[in-house]
C-alpha cells in the first residue's frame, strides 16, 4: 500500500503525559529534528512545580508544544493539530486546544479505571464517542514496547519509561523527520552513562518509526518545507541558553572574564548549570549561599575588574535589591538577570509572567536608577545579553535584564552571528589620562558621565569604595547636602544619556500613524506581531511597537504614541507598563491584563484588536 503524502505549512504538535512520561524530553527532541530539518520553530514547555507531581492528576500533567513550519514561527500556536496524550488526565487538560479533525494519538494503558478515576471522568472516553470529531489512534504502548524490549532483561518498570521513545518514531515517519538525526541525540543522550538504556530507547525509536511504515492505521504523512531562512548557521536554542552564550560572547569581545554568581531557583538554574560547562572559555561560575550573596559576590568580581553577572526569579530578585543600591552607588558593570515567574512569594514557579516590570524600575531604597532591557524571543535572550553586558561596562553601571519563563525554557531557531559583526566592548579602565597634577580623581567622569574603572592592583589608582555617599570628583566620603544631591543627579543623568546611544524606536509593523497601536515588551512579542499582523491583512488600521529599552525608554517613544488615537498595552500583568506610559507621556493607554500562568495567544488578541476598533 502506498502512502500518501500531503504538504501543509506548518504543525502544531502538543505532547502531554505524567512528569515522568518524558514528554519534555520527546518534544524538544522532536524540536532540535526539525531545526535540522530547516523549519523555524518556537516551543512552550509546560510542566508542574513538583519535582514528581502526583501521578494521573489533572495538576500533575507535564506538556510540550512545539509549533514547525515553512515560514517565520513567532508562537508555540494557539491550538493544535495532533495531541498525544499518555493518560486520561492529559487528554482532559489538552483537548480543548485539538482543532476538529485533528490528530489524537493516545496511550490505551492510561485510560484504565484508576486514570479515569483520577482525571475526573464519568464515562471513558476511548469508548463512549466524545472522540468522534477527531482522527483516533489508540495505541496499546506496554504491548508494543514490551514486544520490541522482549530480549532485553529490563524491568516492566524501566520498559515504561520508555514508551515515549516508541511515540517519538511514529511522530518521526509520520511528519518525514530524519531517523538517523534522533538516533544521534539518544546516542549522545545515553551512552555515555548507560549504554544499555541507550540501546534499548534506540530499538523503540526505530520500533515506532517501523510501525508508521507498517501499519495502516496513520495515512496520510505529512512534508513540511523548509522555511526560506537568510543564508547562515542555525541552531535551536532556548532562552537560558541564548543568556549564557551572549554573556560569553560580551566578556570575550571586552577581553574580560566572565564571573558567574547564581542561587537555584526555578526558572533560572539551568543559567548556573550551562555557566559550569564553559571553564574552558575563562568563565568562572559561583554557587552562593543565597542570592544575596550571589550578586555582592558579582559586584566583588566587576570590582576586581571582571563581568559580574547573575541571573534569577521573582523571589531571589527581590532579595537582591539592597546590593543592587550598593552596586549603584559604586558604578560598577552588573548585569541581573530576573527570569521572572508567576508570583507572589511561591506562587506558580514554573509558570511565565511579566509582574516584575515596576520592581526592576523602582524596587530599590533611594534614587537608584539602572537601565532595564527585556528579550523578546528565546533567540533574543542572546543579543539581549549581549547589549545588557555592553551598557553595563560602556556606563559603569549595573544592568537588569528581564526575560521569563517562557523565554527561559522555550525554543527558538537562532541564526549564529559572526562575532566580528557585534557592536565593540571596550571598557573604561583608568589610566594615566585619569589622574590630574599626579592624582586619581574616582569620580571624574567623561562626557557620558561614566567615571573609570579603577581595579586592584593599579598603582596610584586607590581609592575609597563602600555604600557611604562619594564627595563629587574626589571620591571621598560625604555627609554635605548640596553634594549628595549633585551625586544623585549625576548617577541619574548617565542613565538618562543611554538614551542618545540606543537606537530611535520603530513601528515593527504597521503605519506610523493610524486608529490603534499594540505596545509590547518581553515574551508577548510573538502573539502580538502575529495578531497585528493577521488584522492588517483583514484590511484593519492597527499597527505594533514592540519595547526592548524599559529605562530609559527610546527617546521618540512619546512623539510615535502619540500619532494613534487609541493604544493597548498587552501584558502579562495587571498593566504595569501602561502606567508607565501614561505617566511619562500622558497618553490614553489600556492595558490588556493576563495573569494566568500562560502566554498570550494570537487569537485573544485578534478578537481585542476587532473589538476595539468595532466599538471604538
Amino acid at each position: 500500500m502506498s502512502t500518501q503524502r500531503v504538504v501543509v505549512p506548518d504543525v502544531v504538535i502538543v505532547f502531554a503525559g505524567d512528569s515522568g512520561d518524558g514528554m519534555q524530553l520527546s518534544g524538544m527532541q522532536f524540536a532540535h529534528v526539525s531545526a535540522f530539518r530547516g523549519n523555524d520553530i518556537a516551543t512552550f514547555p509546560n510542566y508542574p512545580a513538583e519535582i514528581r507531581a502526583p501521578q494521573g492528576t489533572l495538576a500533575g500533567v507535564s506538556s510540550f508544544q512545539l509549533h514547525f513550519g515553512s515560514f517565520e514561527v513567532l508562537t508555540p500556536g494557539d491550538t493544535c493539530d495532533v495531541l498525544v496524550a499518555m493518560n486520561a488526565a492529559a487528554l482532559k487538560t489538552h483537548l480543548h486546544l485539538l482543532k476538529r479533525g485533528g490528530l489524537l494519538i493516545l496511550n490505551e494503558a492510561g485510560f484504565d479505571r484508576r486514570y479515569l478515576r483520577l482525571a475526573g471522568y464519568s464515562e471513558n472516553p476511548l469508548t463512549d464517542g466524545s472522540l468522534s470529531g477527531y482522527q483516533l489512534i489508540v495505541l496499546n504502548l506496554p504491548q508494543l514496547v514490551g514486544a520490541a524490549l522482549a530480549d532485553t532483561g529490563l524491568s516492566v518498570r524501566e520498559k515504561e519509561r520508555m514508551k515515549n521513545m516508541f511515540v517519538l518514531g511514529l511522530l518521526a515517519w509520520l511528519f518525514d523527520r530524519p531517523l538517523e538525526v534522533l538516533e544521534q541525540m539518544v546516542t549522545a543522550k545515553f551512552s555515555a552513562r548507560h549504554p544499555e538504556l541507550a540501546a534499548a530507547n534506540l530499538r523503540l525509536l526505530r520500533a515506532g518509526y517501523h510501525f508508521g511504515e507498517t501499519s495502516e492505521l496513520l495515512t496520510p504523512r505529512y512534508e513540511i518545507p523548509q522555511a526560506p531562512l537568510p543564508p547562515g548557521t542555525y541552531r535551536s536554542i532556548s532562552g537560558n541558553e541564548a543568556l549564557v552564550l551572549g554573556f560569553v560572547t560580551a566578556a570575550r569581545k571586552a577581553g574580560l572574564k566572565l564571573f558567574y554568581a547564581g542561587y537555584p531557583i526555578t526558572p533560572a538554574s539551568e543559567v548556573l548549570h550551562q555557566m559550569s560547562t564553559l571553564l574552558p572559555y575563562e568563565v568562572y561560575p559561583f554557587q552562593a549561599e543565597d542570592e544575596i550573596a550571589a550578586l555582592c559576590a558579582a559586584i566583588g568580581a566587576a570590582f576586581g575588574g571582571h563581568l559580574g553577572v547573575t541571573a534569577t526569579s521573582g523571589p531571589g530578585f527581590s532579595l537582591m535589591s539592597e546590593a543592587l543600591g550598593l552596586a549603584v552607588a559604586l558604578e560598577l558593570p552588573v548585569v541581573v538577570c530576573d527570569i521572572q515567574r508567576a508570583g507572589p512569594s511561591t506562587g506558580m514557579p514554573t509558570k511565565p509572567e511579566q509582574a516584575d516590570l515596576l520592581q526592576a524600575l523602582y524596587g530599590r531604597h533611594g534614587e537608584a536608577p539602572i537601565p532595564v532591557i527585556a528579550a523578546a524571543t528565546p533567540a533574543d535572550c542572546f543579543q539581549a545579553a549581549y547589549e545588557a553586558a555592553r551598557i553595563a561596562l560602556h556606563y559603569m553601571t549595573p544592568v537588569i535584564l528581564l526575560s521569563d519563563a517562557f523565554l527561559a525554557n522555550g525554543t527558538d531557531l537562532w541564526r549564529i552571528p559572526d562575532p566580528e559583526t557585534l557592536p565593540p566592548i571596550t571598557p573604561p579602565f583608568a589610566t594615566e589620562q585619569h589622574k590630574h597634577n599626579g592624582t586619581f580623581y574616582p569620580y571624574w567622569r567623561n562626557e557620558h558621565g561614566v567615571r573609570p574603572w579603577a581595579i586592584p592592583g593599579m598603582s596610584g589608582f586607590e581609592h575609597r569604595i563602600g555604600g557611604l555617599e562619594k564627595e563629587h570628583i574626589t571620591g571621598n566620603v560625604s555627609y554635605d547636602p548640596a553634594n549628595h544631591e549633585h551625586m544623585v543627579r549625576l548617577r541619574a543623568a548617565k542613565i538618562e544619556r543611554i538614551a542618545h546611544e540606543i537606537p530611535l524606536q520603530t513601528v515593527t509593523s504597521g503605519d506610523l500613524e493610524g486608529d490603534l497601536l499594540l505596545v509590547s515588551w518581553g515574551s508577548t512579542y510573538g502573539a502580538v506581531a502575529s495578531a497585528v499582523q493577521e488584522c492588517r491583512r483583514q484590511g484593519l488600521s492597527v499597527s505594533h511597537i514592540h519595547l526592548r529599552y524599559l529605562n530609559p525608554l527610546p527617546r521618540n517613544l512619546g512623539e510615535l504614541l502619540r500619532n494613534f488615537r487609541r493604544i493597548l498595552v498587552p501584558e502579562l500583568n495587571s498593566g504595569h507598563l501602561t502606567q508607565l506610559l501614561r505617566a511619562r507621556y500622558l497618553v490614553d493607554a489600556h492595558p490588556y491584563s493576563k495573569i494566568q500562568g500562560l502566554p498570550l495567544t494570537i487569537s485573544e488578541l485578534v478578537e481585542l484588536i476587532q473589538a476595539t476598533l468595532r466599538h471604538g
